[in-house]
């Protein structure tokens, strides 16, 4: 034994020379636990190699942490500082794991001495990433799996992905409170039970769950009572044969499913990186600790805001960054483009029809395969608003995949589900040519591979700064349990009866969490001040102060943790916006001027309304401050508060009572010294004549919204009760909002958007406004009241000018 120990010494001083030289590593965490360097710490790996023990060696000493080199004195008995779970091993019905001796000893001789303790680290080496799934050669070659490597495997895996390491460091375990607190065999037992679980955690968590092999999974979807149900009734109905019905499920799970790569992740990563350099000045993440935290023994559904093609390929990229991951995403149909379609299927998409309501066995395959996804733990991503944003608006939640999580989980609840908001805040999309059209207008153009060559064309344009902010998590059992009391009495049902009450809800917290993690960039910021001037110009002086002033009425605010502010000085905005392209900066005899072009003005509303909900609420304040110099508060909450609802349903903030919001606003507002607090309320300071010009760029924000509902319900009004179709009222209104922009020359075809009448009729009808009998819309005197009491938020010219334009409009 000296004679073998004795060859091997130089051998493995050899291989850890080599490996210093080779070994490059990251963590998975972002911030390290913290050890106690008065107690003596041994290193636990989920499993004995001698490159992860060396690794572990290297990285200890480059980290200055407590050496897993050499051995630990507990009286008589010498252990490793590092030491590794045995093996599992394999009976013919279960999976046994084998007792560790070093762990056994080591907690022996804690309950033998009650004045010693020790840390117990467990760490996890991973060199590379691949889902456990047989990719021929390429299994061979690729990194870690959740199938533990032979030698050679493992020897090529260093050559190949030595620079590729990651290191997860978990909290210390203290041994004394479990030997303490049980018997020393249970307590052996409970440790080597609490590692192997944290080991599996964090190997799910890096890993992602197994991969079955795609066509194992189809003939699984196929197979399962549902879908066998299904083919039934299909043939039954086509009076086609059942085989016949089968074949074309088949072809439907083709049609949608996965099939990721770990190489083409690999590749993706790669590419997505250079790409991500050469378009924007840097990507920023924030709020992943949060996501770790959950990773691993929760379900993950990201649902990001979707403001560009690009948000996919961005939050996969972060994910996979940052030790997680990547997810399964949700794709429509229309980009399974060749080449292109199969790419991103083997990045992780799988893709959906836009309508399948009236193909019931396309619906029932793919409802199976989301089961299938979500039941096995593997992390989903989908787009509640269902498309891209063309007004840089959060759109309205779908309900189709949110009601299909929901069924899934109710049909398995075992694993819980937690939604994760993602805000991905852009300072240019690349898209900005085609909304530029289509906020014009212009038809949506159908996506093509060629649209590739367009964006290589690009490669020298600067798309500035990128930042994906992390909302706050919503877990579904939590969820169910406050709005369903009753949800697990009736889960077994297809379609459960709460489930038409639960999925609006879920959609509209989750829009709102999104939007709680906005990421205000100068380009919003200069789109907030410049577009509230009719003619799209301002002083440069005047848009610097009024952008430090939203910022910091931003800031005034609670609740604003996950909302992120831009770096710097105003005046670098002001630059920065010039150089990509969306202002003028033009000097001036009496002082720099900041204009924008007719385009450019409309391409700046889809930046400002990507944060105008953060400033909405103070925004219908200072409106009502145009032309009125005091208020008390009981009149502003009279005045302003039949308007909130509307507000908070059309930019997708929490409807809480207005009393408390409107406190803060006045808070905020006066904290800048835009308002003052007297004994006769609340007035606008005498004489100042920069809080007046403050207040009127900021009411400005909020003055479309005010307006949309004024011509809505002049329309009404003058129609009559119980007169008009909602259908008839949203095409009115929309034509007259048409007409006022053309008679104010205003550039701005989202003012007329007809979703935004139909948003604003379902908050009406939600509050009991509004009703319908025989399809007719009918109201009472509270609403002609209120109409009344709004119209005091107008100044005179502008009320008879929306005035005259509804009565010169033909009934």
């Amino acid at each position: 034994m000296a004679v073998l120990r004795t060859l091997l010494t130089p051998l493995r001083a050899l291989c850890r020379t080599l490996l210093d030289r080779w070994l490059d590593y990251r963590h998975v965490e972002a911030q390290q636990p913290a050890l106690d360097a008065t107690q003596p710490t041994i290193y636990v790996l989920p499993h004995p190699a001698f490159s992860d023990r060396l690794a572990l060696e290297l990285i200890t000493r480059r980290e200055g942490l407590p050496s897993a080199r050499g051995r630990v004195v507990l009286g008589e008995t010498r252990l490793p500082t590092c030491i590794a779970l045995p093996r599992l091993s394999r009976g013919l019905t279960r999976v046994h794991g084998r007792r560790s001796p070093h762990l056994d000893t080591l907690l022996a001789q804690l309950a033998a001495d009650p004045g010693r303790d020790i840390q117990l680290v467990p760490v996890s080496v991973f060199w590379g990433r691949a889902p456990g799934k047989d990719f021929g050669f390429w299994k061979l070659l690729a990194a870690d799996s959740w199938q533990w490597s032979g030698r050679l495997r493992r020897l090529l895996s260093i050559a190949i992905n030595g620079k590729h390491v990651q290191v997860h460091i978990g909290a210390p375990l203290q041994l004394r409170t479990l030997v303490e607190t049980r018997p020393l065999p249970v307590a052996q037992r409970k440790t080597a039970r609490v590692l192997r679980v944290h080991f599996r955690r964090v190997r799910a968590r890096v890993l992602g769950p197994d991969l079955s092999h795609r066509n194992t999974l189809i003939r699984g979807v196929v197979d399962s009572p549902q879908v066998r149900q299904a083919i039934f009734d299909a043939a039954t109905a086509r009076g086609t044969s059942p085989e016949r019905e089968t074949r074309r499920a088949l072809r439907y799970g083709r049609e949608i499913a996965s099939n990721t790569s770990y190489p083409v992740l690999r590749f993706l990563y790669q590419l997505l990186r250079r790409l991500w350099n050469r378009l924007y000045d840097g990507v920023t993440v924030n709020g992943l600790d949060d996501v770790k935290a959950l990773a691993g023994d929760h379900e993950l559904i990201y649902v990001p805001c979707h403001r560009s093609h690009i948000d996919y390929l961005l939050l996969s990229y972060a994910l996979f960054r940052e030790g997680l991951m990547p997810p399964h995403i949700a794709a429509g149909r229309n980009l399974d483009m060749p080449v292109i379609g199969a790419l991103l299927r083997r990045g992780g998409a799988f893709f959906l029809r836009r309508s399948f309501r009236d193909n019931r066995l396309y619906a029932a395959v793919f409802n199976e395969y989301v089961h299938r996804l979500i039941s096995r733990g593997h992390p989903l991503e989908y787009f509640i608003e269902g498309g891209r944003s063309r007004t840089g608006r959060m759109l309205a939640p779908r309900p189709g995949m949110l009601a299909m999580t929901l069924r899934s989980f109710a049909r398995d609840p075992r694993r819980e589900v937690a939604f994760v908001p993602v805000y991905v805040g852009y300072e240019k999309v690349l898209e900005s040519g085609s909304y530029l059209k289509e906020l014009r207008g212009g038809h949506k153009k159908k996506e093509s591979p060629f649209d590739l060559l367009r964006i290589v064309r690009r490669l020298r344009q600067s798309y500035g700064h990128v930042t994906v902010n992390v909302g706050e998590p919503l877990l579904l059992s939590e969820f169910l349990d406050r709005q369903v009391p009753d949800w697990r009495d009736n889960r077994r049902q297809t379609r459960p009866d709460w489930l038409n009450q639960a999925v609006p809800v879920l959609g509209s917290t989750l829009a709102q969490r999104i939007n709680g993690a906005a990421a205000i960039t100068p380009v919003s910021l200069v789109a907030l001040g410049l577009l509230a001037n009719s003619h799209h110009a301002i002083e440069a002086d005047l848009l610097e102060r009024h952008m430090g002033l939203l910022v910091d009425l931003r800031r005034h605010l609670p609740g604003g943790e996950r909302i992120t502010l831009p770096d710097g000085e105003p005046r670098d905005w002001i630059a920065h916006t010039a150089q990509l392209g969306f202002i003028e900066c033009r000097p001036q005899a009496l002082g720099e001027l900041v204009l924008a072009t007719p385009e450019q003005a409309t391409l700046l509303t889809w930046y400002r309304n990507n944060v105008l909900h953060l400033f909405i609420d103070m925004a219908l304040v200072a409106f009502a401050y145009r032309h009125n110099a005091r208020f008390g508060t009981e009149e502003l909450l009279t005045l302003l508060g039949p308007a909130w609802p509307v507000l908070a349903h059309e930019f997708h903030l929490p409807l809480e009572a207005f009393a408390p919001r409107l406190e803060r606003a006045l808070a905020a507002l006066a904290s800048e010294d835009l308002l003052l607090e007297t004994d006769h309320g609340w007035e606008r300071p005498a004489g100042h004549l920069a809080s007046s010009e403050h207040l009127r760029l900021l009411g400005r924000l909020v003055q479309p919204t005010l307006e949309r509902g004024y011509l809505l319900l002049a329309v009404l009004l003058r129609e009559g009760s119980g007169t008009l179709t909602r259908e008839a009222l949203e095409e009115q209104s929309r034509q007259l909002a048409e007409r006022l922009t053309l008679l104010s020359g205003l550039n701005a075809p989202e003012f007329f958007d007809k979703r935004l009448f139909s948003g604003l009729l379902d908050t009406l009808e939600a509050q009991g406004w509004l009703w319908q009998e025989n399809d007719k819309l009918c109201y009472d005197t509270p609403l002609e009241n209120a109409q009344r009491r709004g119209r005091a938020l107008f100044d005179p010219s502008l009320r008879h000018r929306l005035t005259q334009l509804v009565h010169r409009q033909p009934s």
